[in-house]
């Protein structure tokens, strides 16, 4: 006795989930939520997408957002260095320690 199986149907479509299509909304929201510094896992998954699928889609967004955030803390940074006191001398020598590689150990040139 021969048992055949049934055919089986081919199944619709690709599997998985289908791509991601990024809209204007969305590329407004991932920009303005880089420039606020969240987080791109927080990001991404307010969106229902993959981290990776974040970084593809909006690359110029994600960048953008991140040069907006260093530029207001490098401003507010540089407001504290030209008030007076201790905070503006510690402003001051982390802005020259980071932005300019100064050192009190380095030898003088």
């Amino acid at each position: 006795m021969v048992f055949s199986r049934p055919a089986m149907k081919k199944p619709q479509g690709s599997p998985g989930r289908p791509p991601h299509r990024p809209t204007d909304t969305s590329r407004r929201l991932v920009a303005v939520l880089a420039a606020e510094a969240v987080p791109q896992a927080v990001i991404s998954s307010l969106l229902g997408i993959d981290a990776k699928t974040l970084r593809r889609r909006y690359r110029k967004e994600l960048d953008r957002g991140a040069a907006m955030v260093q530029a207001v803390l490098v401003m507010h940074l540089y407001r504290l260095a030209g008030g007076k006191g201790a905070v503006a001398l510690r402003a001051t020598r982390f802005a020259l320690r980071s932005r300019f590689g100064w050192s009190e150990y380095s030898p003088r040139d």
